[in-house]
C-alpha cells in the first residue's frame, strides 16, 4: 500500500504542476492583449534572447551542417548515392535540425537566465513589491520575455539554417570534391517554402515553451539560493523535454503523418 501511495502522490503532484503551468500560461496570454505595453522592455529582451544568442546558435549550426554533410556522404557512398548530400543537408537543416538545435541552445542559455533572474526577484520579494506598487508582475516581467522569445527564435533559426547549409557547402566543396555551383543549384532547387516555413513555425513554438518554462520556474521558486538553483535546473530540463515532444507533435501535424 505504501508503494501505491507513493505513485498516487507522484501522479497528483504532476497533475497539480500541469494545472499551475496551464493557469500561469493563461494569465500570461491574457496579459499580452491588455494595456499597458512595455516596448522598451520588449526591445531589451529581444537583444538578450535573440542577439546575444547568435554566436552559440551560429557555431552549433555550422558544426552540425558540416558533420551532417560528411555523414550523409559516408553513408551514401556505400550505395553510390553521394550526389544526394546537398538535398538531404538542406532538408534536414530547415525542417528539423535548425529549429531543434536553436531551441535547445537557447533553452540552455535563456531559460536558465530567466529562471535565475525571476527566481532571485521572487525570493528577495521584488515581485511582491511590484504588486504593492499596482504593477502586474506577469505583464511587466513575463510578457516581454515571452514575446521576445517568440519573435527571436524564428530569426535565430533562419540564421542558423543559412549557417548550417553553409557548413555543409564548405565541407562538400573543400573536402568531398563537390562543385560549388552545382551544390548550390541542387540546394536551391530542392528546398521548398513549406520546409522553411515549418521550421520557423516550430521555432516560434519552441520560443514560447522556453519563455514560459523559464518564467514559471522563476516565479514559483522558493527556499533562497537553493530554490533558485533548483528552478534554474528545472527550467532547462523542462524546456528541453517539451521542445523534443513538441517537435514530434508539430512534425506529425505539419506534414500530416
Amino acid at each position: 500500500m505504501n508503494f501505491l501511495a507513493v505513485i498516487g502522490r507522484a501522479v497528483l503532484n504532476l497533475l497539480a504542476q500541469i494545472g499551475r503551468v496551464t493557469r500561469f500560461t493563461g494569465q500570461t496570454l491574457a496579459a499580452i492583449v491588455s494595456a499597458p505595453f512595455y516596448g522598451r522592455l520588449l526591445a531589451q529582451q529581444i537583444m538578450r534572447i535573440g542577439y546575444f544568442s547568435l554566436p552559440v546558435v551560429g557555431l552549433t549550426a555550422l558544426s552540425t551542417g558540416a558533420v551532417l554533410a560528411l555523414q550523409i556522404y559516408l553513408g551514401g557512398n556505400r550505395y553510390g548515392a553521394e550526389a544526394i548530400v546537398p538535398q538531404i543537408v538542406v532538408l534536414g537543416i530547415t525542417r528539423e535540425l535548425g529549429p531543434v538545435i536553436a531551441g535547445l541552445m537557447v533553452a540552455g542559455r535563456v531559460a536558465a537566465a530567466i529562471a535565475a533572474e525571476l527566481g532571485t526577484m521572487k525570493v528577495t520579494e521584488q515581485i511582491d513589491a511590484l504588486t504593492t506598487l499596482a504593477t502586474n508582475p506577469i505583464k511587466y516581467l513575463v510578457v516581454p520575455r515571452l514575446l521576445a522569445a517568440v519573435i527571436s527564435l524564428p530569426v535565430l533559426t533562419a540564421v542558423g539554417d543559412s549557417i548550417g547549409v553553409l557548413g555543409g557547402y564548405l565541407v562538400s566543396t573543400y573536402n568531398l570534391g563537390f562543385t560549388g555551383s552545382i551544390y548550390l543549384k541542387n540546394t536551391v532547387d530542392f528546398a521548398k517554402s513549406d520546409d522553411i516555413t515549418s521550421g520557423l513555425i516550430k521555432a516560434a513554438v519552441f520560443g514560447f515553451i522556453i519563455a514560459i518554462m523559464g518564467c514559471y520556474n522563476g516565479f514559483f521558486s522558493k527556499g533562497g539560493a537553493q530554490g533558485v538553483g533548483a528552478a534554474t535546473t528545472n527550467a532547462v530540463v523542462a524546456s528541453s523535454i517539451l521542445i523534443l515532444a513538441a517537435d514530434f507533435a508539430l512534425t506529425a501535424i505539419l506534414f500530416h503523418t
